[in-house]
C-alpha cells in the first residue's frame, strides 16, 4: 500500500462514517424506543412483585455498580471514537489499560461493599452488590469494541446486541423474582444478560481483540482519559448522590421510592439522549475540522432536542399522581410528589448531556471536570438540607434545584465562550418552551378534572405528543439543516 492510500484511507473511512450518521441515530433511537417499551411492561411487574423494600434493595446494588462503572476503564475508549486516524493503532492499548482498571475497580469494590450497604442501612444487600460489580469486568473488556462500533455507527448492529441483554436479563429476572430469589433475581438477569451481550460485542467488533501496549499511545491515552475519568466519577456523584443520600438518610424503603419516580422521570431521557450520545459523540469527531459547521450543528440540535423533550418532561410532571397510581398501583403513589420535581433535573440533564459531549470533543475536558466539581459541591448540602427538612420530597427539590439552576448555566457560560452564545441558543429553544407552558395549562386542567388515571393519562398523553408533533413541523427546516451540514461536509471530503 502507497503512502498516499495510507493517508487517504482514514478519511475516507471518516466520510462513510458520516454518511450514515443520520440512518444510525435512526437505528439508536429504534433500539431505544424498543428496549424502553418491552421492558416498561417487565419493570412493572417486578415493581408489583418485589415491593418497595425488595426494590430498594437491588436500588443500592445499582448505585455501587453505577459509582465503578463510572470511571473503571478510565475514559480511553471514547478516545477510540474521537481518534482522527487509524482506530487499529490504539485498540490494543485501550483494551488493555479497560481490562486492567475495571479489574483493580471490581476487586477494591468487593472488599468495600460490607461497610457500603452498612452506610445504606441494609447490610442484607451485600451479596446482591456484589453479584452486581462482576459486570464491571464485563463492561472494562467490551468498552474499546463497543467504541469501534459507535465510531463506525454500526448501530443496527449495536441495535440486536442491546436487545439480547435487555431481553434475557429481564426475562431471567421476573422468572427468578416470581420464584421467590427478590432483588437477586434482579442481580442474576441483568449479570447473565451483560454475559451474553458481551460475547456478541467481541464477535461484531470491527477489529480483531487484541491486548497490546504502545507507551507512547499509554501516555496519549491516559492524558485524555483521566481528567474525563475524573469527571465521569463526579458525574456519578451528582446522578447519584441524591440516591445516595436517600439510602443513607432515609432507608431503603424510601430508596425504593425514589428509584421508581427517578425512573419514570428517566423515560424521555433516556429516548431521545440516550441514542443521540450514541451518535453526536462521532459526529462532533467528524466535524471538529470546521468549527462553523460543528457550531450550527449542535444549535439546530438544541432546537430539535428542545422540541421533542419539553413538552414529554412538562407532562411528565404534571400526570405524575395518575401515572404512577396507574402504572405500579396505590402502594408506589409516595412516588408521585418525587417524580414531579425530578423531571427538571431530567430536562436539564438531556442539555448538560449534550454539551458535555460537545466540549470533550473538542478536547477541552478540563472545562468538563471544573463544571462537575461546582456542581457537586453545591448538591451535597443541598440534598443533606432538603432530606432533613423535606424528606423524599426536599431530596428531589434540591436535585431539580441544582441541576436547573447550578449545572445548566455552568455548561451555557462555558459554550459562550467557545463561540455559541446565549442568545444564539435561546433563539432555538424559546418556542417549545412557551409552547410547553401552554401546554402545561391544558394537561392540568385534564388531570384535575378527569377522575380516572387511565384517562388522565391518556389524554395528557397525546396532548404531549401533538405538541411535539407540531413543534418538529414547525421546526423541521432545523432538520433539513442537520442534513445539509453532514451532507456537504461529506461531499467535501470525498471530493
Amino acid at each position: 500500500m502507497t503512502a498516499a492510500r495510507k493517508l487517504q484511507e482514514p478519511k475516507a473511512k471518516k466520510a462513510t462514517r458520516k454518511m450514515t450518521a443520520s440512518g444510525a441515530f435512526a437505528w439508536s433511537l429504534g433500539n431505544t424506543l424498543v428496549s424502553r417499551l418491552g421492558t416498561v411492561g417487565i419493570g412493572i411487574i417486578l415493581a408489583r412483585v418485589l415491593g418497595p423494600e425488595q426494590f430498594g434493595t437491588f436500588a443500592i446494588a445499582l448505585v455501587a455498580l453505577m459509582a465503578v462503572l463510572s470511571f473503571n476503564e478510565l475514559g480511553v475508549s471514547l478516545a477510540i471514537v474521537r481518534w482522527p486516524g487509524d482506530p487499529a493503532r490504539i485498540a490494543p492499548t485501550v483494551n488493555t489499560i479497560s481490562v486492567v482498571g475495571s479489574t483493580i475497580f471490581c476487586i477494591l469494590a468487593w472488599f468495600a461493599t460490607p461497610a457500603f450497604t452498612s452506610l445504606m442501612g441494609d447490610p442484607s444487600a451485600t451479596w446482591v452488590v456484589r453479584l452486581l460489580i462482576l459486570s464491571v469486568l464485563i463492561n472494562g473488556a467490551v468498552a474499546g469494541p463497543a467504541a469501534l462500533l459507535q465510531r463506525d455507527f454500526q448501530e443496527r448492529t449495536r441495535m440486536g446486541i442491546d436487545q439480547v441483554n435487555v431481553w434475557v436479563g429481564a426475562i431471567a429476572s421476573v422468572a427468578l423474582a416470581l420464584l421467590g430469589l427478590g432483588a437477586m433475581a434482579l442481580a442474576v438477569g441483568r449479570l447473565l444478560g451483560s454475559l451474553i451481550s458481551a460475547f456478541m460485542f467481541f464477535k461484531a467488533s470491527p477489529l480483531p481483540y487484541q491486548f497490546g501496549w504502545q507507551k507512547g499511545v499509554a501516555g496519549a491515552l491516559l492524558k485524555f482519559g483521566m481528567p474525563l475519568a475524573g469527571s465521569s466519577v463526579i458525574v456519578f456523584a451528582i446522578g447519584y448522590t441524591d440516591q445516595l443520600t436517600t439510602g443513607a438518610l432515609l432507608g431503603s424503603v424510601a430508596l425504593g421510592f425514589y428509584v421508581l419516580a427517578f425512573n419514570l422521570s428517566s423515560w424521555p431521557l433516556s429516548i431521545v439522549s440516550q441514542p443521540l450520545r450514541r451518535v453526536a459523540p462521532a459526529s462532533f469527531a467528524a466535524l471538529q475540522s470546521d468549527p462553523p459547521k460543528l457550531r450550527a450543528f449542535i444549535l439546530s440540535l438544541f432546537s430539535i432536542l428542545a422540541c421533542a423533550t419539553i413538552p414529554a418532561f412538562i407532562a411528565l410532571a404534571v400526570a405524575a399522581t395518575p401515572l404512577v397510581i396507574f402504572v405500579y398501583g396505590e402502594v408506589w403513589a409516595n412516588a408521585a410528589g418525587v417524580l414531579s420535581w425530578l423531571v427538571i433535573a431530567a430536562l436539564s440533564k438531556v442539555f448538560c448531556e449534550l454539551m458535555y459531549d460537545y466540549i470533550v470533543v473538542i478536547g477541552r475536558t478540563s472545562a468538563i471536570l471544573r463544571i462537575q466539581i461546582i456542581g457537586l459541591a453545591a448538591l451535597i448540602p443541598s440534598l443533606l438540607a432538603g432530606a432533613h427538612f423535606g424528606g423524599l420530597i426536599g431530596v428531589a427539590i434540591a436535585q431539580a434545584a441544582v441541576a436547573f439552576c447550578v449545572m445548566l448555566p455552568l455548561y451555557l457560560w462555558n459554550l459562550r465562550g467557545i463561540g455559541i452564545g446565549l442568545g444564539a441558543i435561546a433563539q432555538r429553544i424559546w418556542l417549545p418552551v412557551v409552547a410547553g407552558l401552554a401546554m402545561a395549562i391544558v394537561c392540568w386542567l385534564l388531570v384535575t378534572n378527569i377522575e380516572s388515571a387511565v384517562i388522565s393519562v391518556l389524554s395528557v398523553g397525546g396532548v404531549s405528543l401533538l405538541t411535539i408533533a407540531t413543534l418538529i413541523y414547525v421546526r423541521r427546516g432545523e432538520l433539513g439543516s442537520l442534513r445539509g451540514i453532514a451532507r456537504t461536509e461529506t461531499l467535501g471530503e470525498a471530493s
